[in-house]
């Protein structure tokens, strides 16, 4: 899965799975921009990889996202990959649930996915060619407990992904959905342990994935081995949820 030199944009690059991404890719050769908002976290990965730039940037400012991807395009002399992986989570019971919440998470995980795609597909056509990861999760598909905001928005990009690839896959630009269960990560690692067996229990390979589980699909995707594979999700989740 030879990556060199392709131009990567991999949003959310300072959590967990995002870290992971940003290592298999740079292992893989690609040229990558990095982005979050945590500007601590995204000068250690700068220090720790060779071939990434990053950037910060809020990916709720929607007016500066075409002027963030005519940026990226000209750090990385192009792009060849887009991966939306940024997402937030504003958990609550709906009834409880205020209008403001329910925005927010829409507009930086569905919203925000729209526009990045949107303006990146435009890059792309001009290369005759692009490939588009966007990343979801177990929930959109199956509901959980006090995140309806969450769910609606996960599925939302499901949907979404699914009609974009139908207008574009005659322009030889692929978009895909990986969809993670729960992950080892900072957000799992702060849940309680009574709870987290139960959740374990539930899943058929025993254990919470980990965020090379994720990355690993993620760089299959964004290679030549991917190409007759178009409006997808792939599920990473041990088996908790069978599509």
């Amino acid at each position: 899965m030879n990556l060199n030199n392709k131009k990567v944009i991999i949003t959310g690059a300072t959590g967990g799975i995002g870290n992971s991404l940003v290592k298999k890719f740079s292992e893989a050769g690609a040229k990558i921009l990095a982005t979050g908002t945590k500007e601590d976290k995204l000068n250690i990965l700068q220090k720790e990889f060779d071939n990434i730039q990053v950037e910060k940037f809020n990916l709720g400012e929607h007016s500066k996202i075409d002027p963030f991807i005519e940026l990226a395009n000209q750090k990385l002399g192009g792009l060849d990959v887009l991966i939306n992986n940024a997402g937030i989570n504003l958990d609550s019971l709906t009834i409880r649930l205020s209008e403001e919440n329910w925005k927010k998470v829409l507009d930086i995980n569905l919203t925000s996915t729209f526009l990045m795609c949107k303006s990146a597909i435009k890059k792309m056509l001009k290369n005759k060619s692009g490939k588009i990861i966007n990343i979801t999760s177990i929930v959109g598909h199956t509901g959980n407990f006090g995140q309806t905001n969450y769910s609606a928005s996960k599925a939302g990009i499901v949907a979404f992904s699914k009609s974009l690839a139908l207008e574009y896959a005659k322009k030889n630009i692929n978009i895909n959905c990986v969809s993670p269960g729960f992950i080892k990560t900072e957000m799992t690692d702060k849940i309680p342990e009574e709870y987290k067996k139960m959740l374990i229990n539930k899943i058929p390979a025993g254990d919470l994935g980990t965020g090379d589980d994720v990355s690993n699909c993620v760089v299959f995707l964004a290679s030549d081995l991917s190409n007759y594979i178009n409006g997808e999700t792939i599920h990473i989740n041990g088996g908790m949820y069978m599509a």
